[in-house]
């Protein structure tokens, strides 16, 4: 998804910008570590331009619109939405900085819930947080049409588990029929190497939770932690609905400052993988190839089971993936078949589950016919 903009941002501008983000992000003690990698990272991935953190000078909420006056609000939320990144990866978070994200979206007209969530993160109120990511993130409501693209008749919450559905089971096991280099087979062997179960049967992860496999198999992200920020930055850009960037805050809250305690149904709070090595670039380049996608792709309530006999390199083309910048590659950012992207734990599982069903063990391997 590519925002319509009237011109694309020149290094003035995204100097300007950068200027914004840091007022509003850093501490009254200048930026943090992770946020002097983080800064630079972002914008150069999503406009091409190298900002220096140390050249900028202080803005304020009042100069910062006037700058953005001719861009539109769509451009202005995004803005916001970065300001609210370089800020969910500080814990303890200031309270000076939750009022200033609050001045600077007021400034831009800009309403994102995530500020309220930022605000209560501030002010150690931790599990009231989390109580807004469920009643006013992006995922919180439970529609019809949603149970209908996951494939499952009921669901407690949106995040819920259907571990004794017959159908939703038989569903999934068909994707074992399909051609190798297929979409749907790549899913069923992302499951098999990994010892995931599948939805329906007891000890599987929800069906929404299920959805973003498809996209670690379909945009080539593995299943490390550090993965799983990246995938979830990739979503929360392909979206052309800017509330999906509560998906993105949701991830960092687990696995960068440990927030939240636990998220998306199934995950467990794992804090200080943001600032691994190289993942600010890995991040930002998620987040670029989301928005470079054609179109407005909710991952998380699309009907992958309509995709699956697909060839997997068409479905890329038709959304219009761009390749990862080979300074992603570089940092470390792999697929589901490139080394490092499993986990031992994942290793082991894999081996248990081929022996509780009494098949021979499939041993994972790198498989770059897969890429």
């Amino acid at each position: 998804m590519v925002e319509v903009l009237l011109t694309p941002p020149d290094a003035d501008e995204v100097r300007t910008l950068a200027r914004g983000v840091l007022a509003a992000a850093a501490g009254e003690e200048g930026p943090t570590p992770l946020q002097q990698l983080l800064i630079p990272s972002l914008f150069l991935s999503m406009t091409g331009h190298a900002v220096e953190l140390e050249a900028l000078t202080p803005i304020t909420a009042v100069e910062f619109a006037d700058k953005l006056a001719r861009r539109n609000r769509i451009f202005r939320e995004r803005i916001v939405q970065t300001m609210l990144l370089a800020a969910l990866v500080v814990r303890p978070l200031p309270a000076t900085v939750a009022q200033r994200l609050r001045e600077f979206a007021d400034a831009l007209g800009v309403d994102d819930d995530m500020i309220a969530v930022a605000q209560k993160y501030a002010d150690g109120a931790a599990d009231l947080a989390a109580a807004d990511f469920d009643r006013n993130g992006y995922l919180g409501g439970l529609q019809a049409d949603r149970l209908n693209a996951l494939h499952t008749a009921e669901l407690d919450n949106s995040w819920g588990q259907v571990a004794d559905d017959p159908a939703l089971a038989a569903r999934w096991a068909q994707l074992w029929d399909l051609p190798v280099g297929t979409l749907g087979r790549g899913v069923a062997d992302f499951y098999r190497d990994r010892g995931f179960v599948t939805p329906g049967l007891p000890g599987s992860a929800p069906p929404l939770l299920a959805q973003h496999d498809w996209v670690h198999v379909l945009a080539g992200y593995g299943t490390t932690l550090e993965n799983e920020i990246e995938v979830f930055a990739f979503m929360a850009r392909a979206n052309d609905d800017p509330r999906a960037f509560s998906l993105l805050a949701m991830v960092i809250s687990l696995f960068e400052t440990g927030y939240l305690k636990a998220g998306a149904g199934l995950f467990e709070a794992n804090a200080g993988h943001l600032r691994s090595s190289g993942m600010a670039v890995r991040l930002g380049d998620a987040m670029r190839r989301g928005a470079l996608t054609q179109g407005s792709h909710d991952f998380l309530d699309l009907d992958w089971f309509t995709l699956a006999d697909r060839p997997i390199t068409v479905v890329r083309n038709e959304i219009g993936l761009a390749p990862k910048a080979g300074s992603a590659v570089a940092a470390g950012s792999v697929s589901a078949w490139q080394p490092g992207g499993i986990t031992p734990f994942q290793l082991q599982s894999a081996r248990k589950a081929a022996a509780s069903e009494g098949r021979p063990f499939v041993p994972w391997e790198p498989d770059p016919a897969r890429e």
